[in-house]
């Protein structure tokens, strides 16, 4: 299966800034059955882009527009191929539990058991992984399989009900949130029972007779555990589905704190809105800018925030994962 994927970023602002430095995580990864045929990446205001590759294997690219300007868009255009089918069996064994309680397995994937920026455990985590009576009684793989459920049934895909910046404990609060508060959570609690587990930036291909509940029209996130014998499997706890050749993947970190799709800061007396449209096709011809939806502007500031201080350096607003 052949994808091409049109991700179209726009910084609008309500009074000229002098600069803006960004680094950006949107070129799909090339490893196991994945593979990034082509990548571009344009700005307007043009500029040089430059790149580099994180420890994660992720890349990178970043890029500096020195001149005033009111508005920044970013264009990134991918052609992606799935070489091979994704099997995943039904079920596991309880040796499994053996393999991942090893000196050897914890300290090789140290870093995707600890509590990380946004997927960390809390009283309110605590509870409900009691309430969904998670346990070692059953194979690491069947748990993995039967937690995605699980979560589908307990949480409401809800669009624009948490922040890109909301704490677990929000949408464990209120039942409810986006792809980004379903991954976070399900990392939080699958990294309690000593399963590696990590964050995926990516996009997904939407085939509507599947009854996916993600948004079309914006990037996607789900999670990675780590199974012996079988490697990293992918977990898509929004959709009820294992992550397959639908799933492109672009980066992987410990949570999305590590690998958020923009990242930057403007120099000026200035607030910013942020407009995102993303366009997924099985077509090896490219998309065209006219075929994209416009820019959806759901990233406004409130009205009651006052205006930064002229001429220091403010963050630019984050695209939060649907």
């Amino acid at each position: 299966m052949r994808y091409t994927v049109y991700h179209l970023t726009h910084f609008r602002y309500d009074a000229p800034v002098s600069e803006s430095v960004m680094e950006v995580r949107m070129q799909p990864r090339t490893e196991s059955v994945q593979r990034c045929l082509r990548f571009e990446l344009a700005t307007t205001p043009r500029s040089r882009v430059f790149a580099y590759q994180d420890p994660e294997g992720n890349v990178v690219h970043h890029f500096d527009v020195p001149a005033r300007h009111r508005e920044l868009t970013v264009v990134a255009e991918s052609v992606v191929e799935f070489v091979a089918d994704i099997a995943i069996p039904s079920s596991g064994d309880l040796a499994m539990w053996d393999l991942l309680d090893e000196p050897g397995t914890r300290e090789r994937f140290f870093e995707f058991l600890e509590p990380s920026h946004f997927a960390r455990p809390t009283e309110a985590l605590v509870a409900f992984s009691r309430e969904l009576g998670l346990s070692r009684q059953t194979d690491p793989l069947s748990l993995v399989r039967r937690l995605i459920t699980q979560l589908y049934d307990a949480f409401e895909y809800a669009p624009k009900s948490t922040r890109v910046d909301s704490p677990i404990d929000d949408a464990l609060a209120a039942r409810r949130g986006v792809c980004q508060d379903f991954a976070h959570v399900t990392i939080a609690l699958i990294r309690r029972l000593g399963i590696p587990c990590r964050y995926v930036s990516g996009y997904l291909f939407h085939n509507q007779q599947n009854g996916e509940r993600s948004v079309d029209g914006a990037s996607h996130a789900w999670v990675e555990a780590w199974l012996p014998s079988l490697g990293w499997v992918g977990i898509d706890p929004t959709n009820k589905t294992l992550a397959m050749d639908r799933h492109i993947r672009v980066a992987i970190g410990r949570d999305y704190h590590d690998v958020p799709p923009t990242r930057g800061a403007f120099k000026g007396n200035a607030r910013s809105e942020l407009g995102v449209a993303v366009r997924v096709q099985t077509t090896d011809a490219p998309i065209e800018p006219s075929d994209v939806m416009p820019a959806l502007y759901w990233a406004a500031p409130e009205p009651d925030i006052e205006p930064p201080i002229a001429d220091d350096a403010q963050e630019q607003q984050q695209q939060q994962q649907q």
